[in-house]
């Protein structure tokens, strides 16, 4: 349950902003709205009751994530589009691709509104960081990414064609894993509209150089591209003010929640994002359905 301040703070919150007419609810995915149980992705039941309640008072909830589209397809469309009845307003690949989940006949597709790809000289500079890359290290990169093609998913490359059936088990969701040489990854990247690439280097820690200990991992997209920019353009296509909007997330990554007026930390009480009206850090998912709940039913009040 919402603590007592909180719940004060958000009545504030939502006596101050002009959420009925101007607002949104734009959330990440993992470890906010959705998490893993029993390896499979679910909507908790709290924050599955807070959504319903912010769609039936009319409010539209923006997806904001590093995922790809056929990754929200394949796992949860469904549950989420039972909830809001409608196409699904998303942000994908940290910022670089924006449009809505859609059902038709039955069948879950994406609808692109615009895409920010990386440029020619974006990924020159990718393949040319894995090719300074020397000695026994260069096995150990994977590279994924990922095309504007939505339906070509997630692409895996790796330099050691030996451990294509390992990284097929550890990655199921990578719709294809290769092993060609480099030059010929350039040219399929170069030719393909790439909305974001992946560097990992998976090697056991205590192989790891000091700096490679807080980034082993490394997302490339189109220079200012971010889950901040990309809030801010699905907000210009939607009519939506994100000042007069909650904003929930769990992750550095997340930093459209500088952005938002409302801005919701959900189990990381150390990220440093403010939001312009206020900031609440709340323990876990089920704080935040309830927060989804009660200021719905503000919103309801008002609508009588």
């Amino acid at each position: 349950m919402l603590k007592a301040e909180h719940l004060k703070r958000l009545e504030i919150f939502f006596s101050n902003s002009n959420f009925q007419k101007q607002g949104a609810v734009i959330t990440d995915l993992d470890g906010t709205a959705v998490h893993e149980f029993g390896g499979k992705t679910i909507i908790h039941r709290d924050v599955e009751l807070g959504l319903k309640r912010i769609y039936d008072v009319g409010r539209p909830v923006i997806i904001n994530t590093l995922r790809f589209p056929l990754s929200v397809i394949r796992t949860f469309s469904m549950d989420w589009y039972k909830i809001s009845n409608n196409d699904i307003p998303v942000v994908f690949l940290n910022g670089s691709q924006l449009g809505y989940i859609t059902k038709i006949n039955d069948e879950f597709g994406f609808k692109q509104l615009v895409a920010f790809p990386l440029t020619a000289d974006e990924v020159n500079e990718v393949v040319n960081k894995v090719r300074n890359i020397t000695g026994d290290d260069i096995n150990n990169i994977i590279l994924f990414y990922y095309p504007e093609d939505w339906k070509k998913g997630e692409i895996i490359w790796t330099p050691d064609p030996q451990r294509i059936p390992h990284l097929q088990i550890k990655y199921p969701s990578a719709s294809t894993v290769m092993s060609i040489p480099l030059a010929d990854l350039a040219t399929e990247l170069l030719h393909n509209s790439v909305c974001m690439i992946l560097l990992l280097i998976d090697i056991p820690a205590d192989r790891l150089m000091a700096y490679q200990h807080t980034r082993r991992s490394n997302f490339i997209s189109h220079r200012g591209v971010s889950k901040l920019f990309g809030a801010e353009k699905i907000a210009e296509l939607l009519n939506i003010d994100l000042h007069h909007s909650i904003g929930a997330g769990d992750s550095d990554m997340d930093n459209f929640l500088n952005t938002v007026g409302l801005s919701v930390h959900v189990g990381n009480a150390n990220l440093p994002y403010q939001g312009t009206a206020d900031t609440l850090r709340l323990a876990n998912f089920n704080e935040f359905g309830d927060l989804l709940y009660k200021f719905a039913n503000m919103q309801q009040a008002v609508l009588k």
